[in-house]
């Protein structure tokens, strides 16, 4: 089991994979050409981590098309490329944004298609080849190789915006299994030279095109449940069972919510543990053998799961509208927690998601297409401001017109990219409300309100209970909304909604009981600006910055969490990681100290401040102590990301700093 740190590490990776990146990347005004098929032809040699491959490309211009840019992994050399005459055609390979770019003497016409052929081969391995600057994407490694569709491992435009068909012809050594989409055409076939091809064709416009191989068991499936198949190594053996079953419970609700996918099949596969934490594609979700061996992965597999509605079933337009799939993602990631754990954890869930949309909310979400997709930026907005609109819009809708609207989008729009305008539309049709302003606000937007409010009490005459007349102020002139009101009384607690608009709104309500305390939005159904999210917002961008590796922009964030808030438990113990990392040990206990007298919010901080405190007596030859503070971190009985499995793990082997740390 790794530490918060460490975990936190994992999932900025497999955000920014998730959530289209390339760091290279730069979109044109308008795309030039739609790729709409492929049939590809691979050998993949994991023993010289060489992949070689043929690719016919079939696109069509979508204006003259002059000289068309084909995406391509750095480490793939082009040996040949000629168009459906045989003609060989030139490329130019362009390294800075791993693209390759072709002049022609003899334009397509807009609307013309053409098939070219290529064929390339090349040694991928890790990470460093990759369009997206240490994130391990396309490998031909031992025992596990990843050809992952943002990894560019074929000529590709479009990433995740241009939909495609794809049969894919896959050949590795024979004690190899291999994992793709659309694995019911062929039984595998074996080969002289001790290989075997495997075939697979996705036949519906899509993204089809990642492939995982690798020294896999036969596939492995729970008791009473077909349609789920888990792809392991033999360490990972032990845990395939309980990953289906997970894995069965959350295909299950999300089916019950969206509607049954384009597939009812899913492959759960294990990915390298030092590559991304998660991927998906149709019929796919892999996940880190890291993970899955320490059953840490149950939101990380709801949110890979959850592309098989949002990304796969729909995709984004352009990258202006990447909030509605990524964000929608999450927010069903969200309702999983809130079916499986209840509404406290979904509470705490959404307090989390609401820090994260305020980060970097300087931009509208319907602009970010024009930032850099792998800044902290781009992913903060489209994954959790995103995930706030939908949460919001639920608020306005109610449970069974939000659940409607759902599937309406995923009916209306299957094997299609959506727009922002498409929501709306379907939005105001299913609920029946002018929601035009809504989306003002929030997608064209930026900004959160921060309530106040102010009332007086009258007591009615003839024992009839107390009047309050009051306003609810915030500061953004042109926010309208429904609030809720919750009036905690001398006798029954009282909820109201109060329609929102402008900066002040009045408004007057009658309880038997006299009002002792007014809360304004109590179950956060509105994204808003408080004290108690400033801190958090801190901590978040904090966090990101020491995902990124600088530590001191991470330690000054989190000095600023400390600044709003001088109690913040969260804000000392990921100053305490901060100082674990340097091998600083003393100000780590320190902070881990501070952390547990702190004000506890949240709650897991106290049992991983003690395991923490525990690994630095090890390291610094004090057995006795390290074991009193585990033994502290098992009498809590918050097992949060595995802690008290860790801390009495920990209780019988002392810790031992790994030499990769640093």
């Amino acid at each position: 089991m790794r530490s918060f740190a460490r975990n936190l590490r994992s999932t900025i990776a497999v955000l920014a994979f998730l959530l289209l990146v390339n760091a290279a990347w730069a979109a044109p005004a308008r795309p030039q050409m739609q790729v709409t098929g492929y049939v590809i032809s691979a050998d993949l040699y994991p023993a010289e981590n060489k992949l070689s491959a043929t690719a016919n490309v079939t696109f069509t211009a979508l204006e003259d098309l002059s000289a068309p840019v084909f995406e391509l992994n750095n480490g793939l050399q082009l040996s040949k490329v000629t168009d459906a005459n045989k003609k060989p055609l030139e490329a130019e390979r362009l390294t800075t944004n791993s693209t390759v770019r072709f002049n022609l003497a003899n334009p397509i016409p807009k609307g013309t298609s053409a098939t070219w052929t290529f064929e390339y081969a090349g040694t991928l391995k890790g990470s460093e080849t990759s369009p997206v600057e240490g994130i391990k994407l396309a490998s031909v490694e031992d025992p596990i190789s990843i050809l992952l569709y943002p990894g560019r491992w074929f000529p590709m435009v479009g990433l995740y915006t241009n939909r495609f068909t794809a049969e894919m012809h896959i050949r590795v050594p024979g004690d190899e299994r291999v994992v793709g989409s659309g694995s019911g055409v062929a039984a595998p076939r074996s080969l002289p030279g001790n290989r075997t091809e495997y075939t697979f064709n996705w036949a519906k416009p899509g993204f089809p095109g990642t492939i995982i191989a690798g020294k896999f068991l036969e596939p492995i499936a729970a008791p009473g449940i077909n349609n789920i198949r888990v792809f392991v190594t033999e360490p990972r053996k032990a845990a395939a069972v309980p990953f289906a079953q997970d894995a069965a419970k959350q295909f299950e609700f999300m089916s019950s919510t969206f509607g049954q996918p384009e597939s009812g099949h899913i492959a759960l596969v294990e990915l390298p543990a030092d590559a991304v934490s998660a991927t998906w594609a149709p019929e796919i979700a892999g996940i880190s053998g890291a993970r899955v061996a320490g059953k840490t992965y149950s939101r990380l597999l709801a949110n890979t799961l959850a592309h098989q509605w949002w990304g796969s079933e729909v995709s984004p337009a352009t990258l202006n509208d990447a909030w509605i799939t990524n964000g929608m993602s999450r927010y069903a990631e969200l309702m999983y927690v809130e079916d499986s754990g209840g509404k406290t954890a979904f509470q705490t869930a959404v307090t989390d998601v609401q820090a994260g949309a305020l980060a970097y909310d300087t931009e509208p979400l319907t602009t970010v297409g024009r930032l850099d997709p792998f800044s902290p930026q781009f992913q903060s907005m489209t994954l959790e401001k995103g995930a706030m609109v939908f949460h919001m819009l639920r608020w306005e809708m109610g449970d069974d017109v939000f659940v409607k609207f759902l599937r309406g989008l995923l009916s209306q729009y299957t094997d299609k990219g959506i727009r922002t305008s498409n929501v709306e539309t379907v939005a105001e049709a299913q609920s029946q409300l002018a929601l035009r302003p809504f989306f003002a606000q929030w997608c064209d937007g930026t900004g959160a309100p921060t309530f106040t409010n102010k009332y007086t009490v009258f007591r009615l005459g003839n024992n009839k209970g107390f009047r309050t007349v009051g306003s609810i102020a915030q500061d953004l002139d042109l926010f309208r909304m429904p609030v809720e009101l919750r009036i905690e009384t001398d006798g029954k607690t009282e909820t109201r909604r109060v329609d929102v608009s402008g900066t002040d709104s009045n408004f007057t309500v009658e309880t038997f009981g006299r009002p002792r305390r007014i809360s304004i939005d109590p179950q956060n159904w509105v994204l808003k600006s408080t004290p108690d999210l400033a801190v958090r917002v801190a901590v978040l961008r904090g966090q990101q910055q020491v995902a990124q590796g600088d530590l001191t922009a991470g330690l000054i964030e989190y000095q600023k969490a400390l600044d709003a808030n001088k109690n913040s438990s969260l804000a000392s113990y990921r100053i305490g990681e901060v100082f674990f990392m340097q091998r600083n040990y003393q100000s780590a206990a320190n902070s881990f100290r501070d952390a547990l007298r702190g004000d506890g919010d949240p709650k897991w901080v106290e049992v991983w401040s003690h395991i923490e405190l525990g690994r630095i007596f090890d390291l610094t030859g004090q057995r006795d102590r390290a074991v009193n503070e585990y033994r502290l971190a098992v009498q809590t009985n918050d097992n949060t990301q595995g802690a008290i499995n860790e801390a009495r793990a920990l209780m019988q082997k002392p810790y031992k700093r790994e030499q990769t740390d640093n």
